[in-house]
């Protein structure tokens, strides 16, 4: 009898902790309470999407935007539309204790005065997903040590693809476009620090912002060694004005990647350890080796283009 009122006492002191209040400030300066932590989350985009899965919790989500998609069980959540402009209906309808966001969504407002609560978060950096970790974390009620073991990990993997290159990589210089208007992965971007502590220069400076609309003109100026892009932005590149004289499209040393892993890569979220083992993989193949050519690396033979696995 005495152990079955131990078991009876540990498990109301368990619960009971389960039960304690939480609370976040988020991105917009906001602080969001709760009594106890949401059990009913809906994320309407796929890094928090992915954050809150990676934290050990997809089991909370009850509806997600239509571009989340991993883990593959997100896939049979109920869809809310666009994370932008999402179906504000169908997201109340879910009951939500809290619908994680982005800053630059239009539904926080309307979603506010429904009485739902609300957290908006938005990853730009490395240090920003590390925040965006802990933050999810503190919402979820977990402890600040469950958020810093994820983040370890992925920071060591990003440095385990960076060591894994071979010499000759390192210096070459990359251009990243992200969309075809055409914007660049500037060097102030988390696809910029990735390329950065892969020890690759990244032709759009710092100085341009994380992802600015680039003239086609500048990336022929800049000429870069390599070419990064997604394989639904690749389509017309090459026949841009002057970009055949560009030497990653002269030499075929081009990073297509399928939309499988063009879409982690430009997730700032738990799987940027995964994009950066793609991007050391690709590089490692198609960066020009050393020699005496008019960039200090030569003019060698054509690589194997692309990242079509």
């Amino acid at each position: 009898m005495k152990r079955m009122w131990l078991v009876l006492a540990w498990l109301w002191a368990w619960g009971a902790a389960g039960a304690q209040p939480v609370g976040v400030t988020d991105d917009r300066g906001v602080t969001v309470r709760w009594s106890a932590p949401p059990q009913r989350v809906v994320s309407l985009l796929p890094s928090l999407t992915e954050t809150v899965c990676e934290l050990g919790h997809c089991d909370r989500l009850v509806g997600v935007d239509r571009y989340s998609g991993w883990p593959a069980g997100v896939q049979r959540l109920p869809k809310v539309g666009g994370g932008l402009d999402p179906n504000i209906e169908a997201i109340v309808a879910l009951r939500p204790d809290v619908v994680l966001m982005a800053t630059s969504s239009r539904a926080g407002d309307r979603l506010e005065a429904l009485g739902v609560k609300v957290v908006a978060l938005e990853p730009k950096s490395h240090a920003d997903v590390q925040r965006v970790l802990g933050k999810v974390a503190q919402v979820l009620g977990l402890r600040p040590e469950d958020s810093t073991r994820v983040w370890r990990h992925i920071d060591a993997a990003v440095s385990a693809a960076a060591q894994s290159l071979p010499a000759h990589v390192k210096g070459v210089r990359v251009y990243f476009e992200v969309n075809r208007a055409p914007y660049g992965a500037g060097a102030s971007s988390f696809i910029g620090e990735t390329l950065t502590r892969l020890g690759v220069r990244n032709v759009v400076g710092p100085e341009l912002g994380p992802f600015p609309k680039l003239n086609p003109e500048f990336v022929v100026r800049a000429n870069p060694d390599v070419i990064m892009v997604g394989d639904r932005n690749f389509a017309g590149m090459t026949d841009r004005p002057g970009w055949r004289a560009i030497r990653a499209v002269r030499e075929q040393r081009l990073c297509v990647f399928p939309v499988s892993q063009s879409d982690l890569l430009v997730r700032p979220g738990p799987r940027m350890a995964e994009a950066a083992r793609v991007m050391a993989d690709c590089l490692a193949r198609v960066a020009p080796a050393p020699s005496s050519g008019p960039t200090g690396r030569g003019a060698g033979p054509v690589a194997t283009a692309g990242a079509r696995r």
